[in-house]
């Protein structure tokens, strides 16, 4: 089969590779029908996460049961389905407790890579929920964007605490923080504030239902955002970056007794323990437990309620996937979206 492959920073190549098989009883080998390229995708691509020879690239993926292992049950063959950017049991108290992306049996399905024509997905009955009926061309974009950006987003806006009569500001205008806004409008909150200086991701965050745009970084953007919030900052702040500025922004962003949800990878990012003290805010974050979000977001596509799938502002075919990675390091692309 088909599959992405880099080689080194910048070195993206699409080469034949083995198909997968099952390994595992609780194993599925699915027939991708479409997957993307995620913003953490460029920290290796950029070369600021090392790459250690060829590696399998690609975390999200929508696609048709192949195949099924012995043990699985809650999926059958021919089954449209997504899945979670992290395999998991679903079964483990952690899992449970709603952290799937944290399960003690945890697979990254970024270590088997989804940018492919067809992914082995480990601990499939806990890891993929199933579509109900034929999604349409629209529906089936979105189901993609739910696999990770969209749960992401959506942990980010409730570990925030996003709701009704509250403030939040979102920092970063990428695929996740735009849909962080749309999640926070879904969950009722009053006032969102997008902090974006790009023009045509502005106009998606206004889409979503962001009510003021602040263009402003660091210290000014903070000011802006108290001037906006009566002086006292947001209730809620997402941190959909990854950068020391990006944390600090969100949490400077944020007053006493709010609430940051932070999802954006990090790199290099190191807290003042004194500045965090003062600050009175709460901190809540890492690796979004979409397999928790899955089922609610599958019924609210497949309803046509939301429709995050318009993140993707670039489609190409697996065969053009360096030429993806190119518009999104280069800010062209916000999201690419690749055929299979």
């Amino acid at each position: 089969m088909r599959a992405v492959i880099m080689h080194a920073p910048g070195d993206v190549r699409v080469e034949e590779v083995p198909d997968p098989v099952i390994v595992e009883p609780t194993d599925a080998v699915i027939r991708i029908t479409a997957t993307c390229i995620c913003g953490s995708d460029l920290w290796p691509y950029r070369g600021v996460q090392k790459v250690d020879g060829p590696t399998p690239m690609g975390h999200e993926y929508t696609g048709v049961v192949e195949e099924i292992g012995s043990a699985v049950s809650g999926i059958k063959v021919g089954d449209v389905v997504v899945g979670s950017f992290v395999a998991s049991d679903n079964t483990c108290e952690i899992c449970r407790a709603g952290y799937q992306s944290r399960c003690v049996h945890q697979v990254m399905m970024g270590s088997i890579g989804t940018q492919s024509e067809y992914a082995r997905v480990p601990l499939a009955d806990g890891t993929l929920v199933r579509v109900p009926g034929e999604p349409t061309p629209e529906q089936a974009r979105s189901l993609l964007a739910a696999s990770d950006v969209l749960g992401t987003g959506w942990f980010a806006a409730v570990a925030a605490d996003a709701g009704p009569g509250r403030s939040v500001a979102v920092v970063g205008d990428g695929a996740v923080g735009l849909l962080a806004i749309l999640a926070a409008k879904r969950l009722g909150a009053e006032r969102i504030i997008a902090m974006s200086r790009h023009a045509d991701r502005q106009e998606l965050a206004r889409g979503f239902g962001a009510t003021d745009i602040v263009a402003e970084r660091g210290d000014e953007g903070v000011a802006k955002v108290k001037e906006l919030t009566g002086g006292l900052g947001a209730h809620s702040t997402v941190e959909a970056v990854g950068t020391q500025e990006s944390m600090m922004q969100a949490i400077r962003s944020t007053r006493a007794g709010g609430h940051v949800g932070f999802v954006g990878v990090a790199h290099g990012v190191e807290l003042d323990g004194t500045e965090l003290f003062f600050s009175s805010v709460h901190l809540h974050g890492g690796p979004a437990p979409v397999r928790r979000f899955l089922p609610e977001l599958v019924d609210l596509i497949m309803t046509d309620r939301i429709d995050p799938g318009v993140v993707f502002d670039l489609t190409l075919p697996l065969d053009k996937a360096a030429e993806g990675y190119k518009a999104m390091d280069e800010r062209r692309a916000t999201k690419v979206l690749l055929t299979v």
